[in-house]
């Protein structure tokens, strides 16, 4: 049930931690959609962060240990960090295989000192405790100015559907879980709704600074901070921008140190440049495939393929299969303007899965059209050749018509109107 769980957890658009925020205070979180989640490295999102004005550490990126001298000499900093580039977290306590090396983040004085770190970074798998267990191969570093923190807030904008836009939400604790903080000291987690007609006006921002304990003229700073921040929210479509820490410096700076944002999939069609951005390396390459037509797809530990539409139906579908007996294969939603060619497709990435021995379709037709899936379905069995069982459930829209093209297609593709009968025959033909 572990990868079961995993796997569901990461379907949908990624609610961050900042979402409990919400769900501890009673506040409606945001609803989960159809998703395919945008991943950028770390220095993709300080960049997205400096084209729209907000106080980042200047920094480098290198893909070779020839050039990372050089390029650390430039930013003539008092101090460097080092960070591999990947896109899952525990970086500075992970180990390298098969180099050995240890930790992907360091931290000098000496910018001689980062060539040799370098290679052994590049080109070995970095593992951590949430990669996979080989690790994840490291193409590119990052090399950035080392700023000494004095004080770490958390700060981040988000869409919050009880307030039907966004929202700020601010702690004086930052630097931590965020979790623990609205756990234990709840009176320290601030809310501010903004009119999405008006946006964030300076007084709003000036509290919420106010609320994170800046002070002086660093009130000031951290409030223009905030308004660039939202500039960037509503610039790139986000639905989350999570700035922690959200700090100042011994010098007087106010930083956005380390930043994580969620985009909405839906606005890709004005989004085109940042989605071009997207770091598909470390994803499975059926996920990518899966995505490239607009399918979600998770796998799992099973052998019964499963093709279904929308996330509530999926889940109940693996739960009926496991009850029987059987265990999914995957997670592979078709979504709700599923056209024939995409049945294909998903047709094409089950029978592609040595692990599949049986497919399971469970289809309920309310914006979707029962006969645009039948049609898909006997189209793959033919164009195929499928070896592997097929049993189909459909109900719904156009389900009379769906029902006669399987009927008379001559393809061995056992069917049920009902659910449970369905989930047994698709476990019992493996039996």
């Amino acid at each position: 049930m572990a990868n079961f769980s995993s796997g569901v957890a990461r379907y949908g658009r990624t609610l961050s931690r900042c979402s409990c925020l919400f769900q501890r205070q009673s506040v409606a979180l945001p609803s989960v959609t159809q998703s395919r989640n945008l991943n950028l490295q770390e220095y993709q999102s300080k960049e997205l962060m400096s084209k729209y004005g907000c106080t980042v550490q200047r920094f480098r990126v290198a893909d070779s240990h020839k050039t990372i001298v050089k390029l650390a000499k430039e930013l003539g900093a008092d101090e460097y960090v080092l960070k591999a580039q990947i896109l899952a977290g525990g970086r500075g306590k992970g180990h390298f295989e098969p180099s050995g090396f240890k930790g992907g983040v360091k931290l000098t004085k000496n910018p001689e000192e980062l060539s040799p770190w370098v290679e052994q970074m590049i080109g070995n798998r970095l593992i951590t405790k949430q990669t996979p267990e080989k690790g994840v191969l490291v193409s590119k570093v990052m090399v950035a100015e080392a700023f000494d923190i004095s004080r770490e807030t958390y700060f981040a904008i988000l869409m919050d559907r009880a307030h039907n836009g966004p929202v700020m939400v601010g702690s004086p604790e930052g630097g931590m879980d965020i979790e623990e903080v609205a756990e234990k000291t709840p009176e320290l987690i601030f809310k501010i709704p903004i009119d999405i007609q008006i946006g964030i006006t300076d007084e709003q921002a000036m509290e919420m600074a106010s609320n994170l304990k800046f002070e002086g003229t660093l009130q000031r700073e951290a409030a223009e901070e905030i308004k660039r921040m939202y500039e960037l929210f509503l610039g790139v479509d986000a639905t989350q921008v999570e700035i922690n820490p959200f700090g100042e410096t011994p010098v007087g700076k106010v930083v956005c140190f380390d930043a994580k944002i969620n985009f909405d999939d839906n606005a890709e069609y004005r989004q085109k440049e940042l989605f071009k951005l997207e770091d598909t390396s470390e994803s499975d390459p059926r996920e990518v495939q899966a995505a490239s037509h607009n399918l979600n797809f998770i796998a799992m530990d099973g052998n019964i393929g499963c093709l279904v539409n929308g996330a509530g139906l999926a889940m109940a579908t693996m739960d009926i299969i496991k009850l029987h007996g059987g265990e999914p294969a995957n997670f592979l939603d078709l979504g709700g303007g599923v056209q024939e060619n995409q049945v294909y497709e998903a047709f094409k990435l089950l029978n592609a899965d040595k692990s599949v021995k049986a497919i399971f379709v469970n289809i309920f037709g309310g914006i979707v059209n029962c006969a645009t899936v039948a049609n898909g379905i006997t189209a793959a069995c033919r164009g195929m050749d499928l070896k592997i069982p097929v049993v189909v459930r459909l109900a719904g829209m156009n389900v009379d018509e769906a029902s006669r093209i399987l009927a008379e297609s001559g393809l061995p593709i056992q069917t049920s109107d009902n659910l449970d009968d369905a989930a047994k025959k698709a476990v019992s033909c493996l039996q």
